[in-house]
């Protein structure tokens, strides 16, 4: 199956919702229709005259041609709604088009009684008048909409007539019948071709088709084939539904990310969920790891019985190179338990501290922002669009297709991580070291199924983990001195890290000695022994583990994982300092 094959099997499984209004929510446009922002809703009665006039702000289905659902420059009418500059008189080539295809449509065999009184009321060519009484000032793009009254149950605005909508189905395609049939490669029956698709699948990239060929002369096609036709034929009916089908479930349930649009869907219309989203949001912030198990089996056992396991995830991404050309550039179908087993699979192995007391996996975008975005003062992390939608294309697939973890990424959130004191202290800092611990803790068992774990582990044989705890322990005690004394500066163990992930021991003895120097001797003395004993342990751990031929060799990754932990475990501990140097003043 394909995009437009799932598209079409996702209208038809919808076709209860066509052309129905739902409050919040974008209509489903039925075939022969696209969704419009109409301004300005003319009421008459069933012998078209004029009621009232009043502006309006609503996205409604209209009955357009292929030619008008696509016009540019040229004149190209739409069947019953349009733009005053088409229903007014002041354009009379625009308004000639617009009572010839109101005409036609009234003289065929799918007439409807509120069409030719909308026929009758236009014929009069009053529309500017009418809506300068109503106190409304005429624009040439003011999408004029309809309402009839007159009919009993029926009365209203015409776009929620279902009978209406279906009569004008039926009658367009009467009016195409005469088109050779050709094979739809959609839905692979022959029948009645399309010969414009239609545009704006993306809103925000208005414009752009997702198939298109108007270019004869600059080898869109020629080359490969003599025609548009031999390289692709879908039915006009099957483009129809696909392409609506689209907007709909992009205006629904796409994400933007950067200028890139993704999508994701159940093709039986059944609710999925947003491979972007975290599975254990903040407002249900689990406080440790079991709780964050507990609360994500509840979340996914949720999510797989809304849809059966043998049942289709679809995903795709759209981005438009140019004003005129939408591209799919990423497609691929899932059964609903391979899709929810990934998901439970990424949040499973990227869960750590979450930096304010919680435990889960970060997001996408916060992972993205950390690794490649640049501070910019109180706006926080920004990053280019273009950048940012790459980048959170790569891990979505990674999270989807369950592929292993980005080098690059981890390295560049790390090397972030490895110079902390150029980010705001607090906040800035603490999601930046968690999240990096995150994409550590991943990386290290996509690429060599380790697994570390969130509690500080003193008898970890890795060397780089114990000289984390190491850098932990010299920047708490230089801290705890300095917020004591109010002194608001860095600790010299973070003004050289990244000397320290370069040179360990080296720079290790260069802190030490500060801290012997300027700081010990204004430590009480339980505090400096319990320091003193911590370093101590440390240092016979790293020795335990390590070479000294490698003893200054640089840091891996993992040592962010060891700073982390032992830093959580020494603020814990800060109330029983606190206690012991209380009892040694009395």
């Amino acid at each position: 199956m394909g995009l437009f094959q799932r598209a079409l099997e996702t209208y038809d499984a919808m076709a209860h919702l066509v052309g129905v209004e739902q409050e919040g929510k974008e209509t489903l446009a039925p075939v022969g229709h696209i969704m419009a922002n109409a301004t300005v809703m003319i009421t008459i009665d069933r012998d078209g005259n004029f009621l009232s006039a009043q502006s309006v702000e609503q996205k409604i289905p209209i009955p357009v041609t292929e030619e008008s659902a696509g016009r540019s420059s040229g004149p190209a009418a739409h069947c019953l709604c349009d733009y005053f500059s088409y229903v007014g008189t002041d354009v009379e080539k625009k308004h000639s088009l617009y009572l010839a295809q109101l005409q036609k449509w009234v003289d065929s065999p799918y007439t409807h009684p509120k069409v030719e009184a909308v026929l009758r009321y236009a014929q009069k060519g009053t529309v500017h008048q009418d809506m300068e009484t109503a106190g409304l000032k005429a624009e040439e793009k003011d999408m004029i909409c309809w309402s009839v009254i007159g009919f009993g149950d029926t009365d209203g605005p015409v776009w929620t007539d279902r009978t209406v909508q279906m009569r004008y189905r039926d009658f367009y395609l009467s009016e195409i019948t005469e088109r050779e049939r050709v094979l739809c490669m959609v839905t692979g029956e022959e029948t009645v071709p399309a010969i414009q698709h239609l545009k704006g699948v993306v809103p925000i990239n208005g414009n752009a088709r997702l198939i298109s060929s108007n270019d004869k002369t600059n080898f869109t096609y020629r080359g490969r084939f003599l025609n548009d036709a031999e390289s692709l034929t879908v039915g006009y009916e099957a483009s129809q539904k696909a392409h609506n089908a689209l907007k709909w479930l992009v205006a629904t349930q796409g994400v933007r990310q950067g200028g890139r649009t993704f999508l994701c869907w159940n093709p039986k219309g059944k609710q999925v969920f947003d491979p972007f989203a975290v599975l254990c949001n903040a407002e249900s912030k689990p406080a440790d790891l079991e709780d964050y198990r507990q609360k994500l089996f509840d979340t996914l056992t949720k999510c797989r019985q809304a849809i059966p396991e043998r049942e289709a995830v679809i995903f795709c991404a759209f981005d438009a190179a140019t004003t005129g050309r939408l591209s799919v550039d990423y497609y691929n179908e899932f059964l609903s338990k391979d899709f929810y087993d990934r998901l439970e699979h990424w949040d499973t192995t990227c869960v750590w501290y979450d930096g304010f007391g919680g435990v889960g996996a970060p997001s996408l975008k916060r992972i993205v922002l950390n690794a490649f975005g640049l501070p910019r003062g109180a706006k926080g992390l920004e990053l280019d669009d273009r950048v940012f939608a790459q980048q959170m294309q790569r891990l979505v697939l990674c999270r989807v297709e369950k592929k292993v973890f980005p080098t690059d990424v981890m390295r560049a959130i790390v090397q972030k991580a490895g110079n902390m004191q150029i980010y705001t202290a607090g906040a800035s800092r603490n999601t930046l070291l968690a999240t990096a611990c995150a994409v550590v803790k991943k990386y290290r068992f996509d690429r060599f199924k380790e697994e570390w774990s969130l509690a500080l582990e003193k008898d970890n044989q890795d060397r780089s983990y114990q000289f984390g705890r190491l850098l932990a322990v010299l920047d708490k005690a230089e801290g705890d001195v300095l917020r004591k004394r109010e002194e608001d500066r860095e600790t010299n163990a973070l003004r050289m890290q990244s000397v320290f992930v370069r040179r360990p021991a080296y720079a290790a003895k260069v802190i030490l000695d500060q801290l012997k120097t300027a700081y010990y001797p204004r430590m009480t003395a339980g505090t400096r022994a319990f320091y003193e004993q911590l370093i101590g342990e440390i240092y016979e751990k790293i020795s335990d583990c390590c070479a000294m031929e490698s003893l200054n060799a640089p840091l891996k990754e993992t040592y962010l994982l060891g700073y982390y932990l032992q830093r959580n475990d020494l603020y814990k501990k800060k109330e029983n300092t606190e206690n012991m140097e209380e009892s040694e003043n009395v």
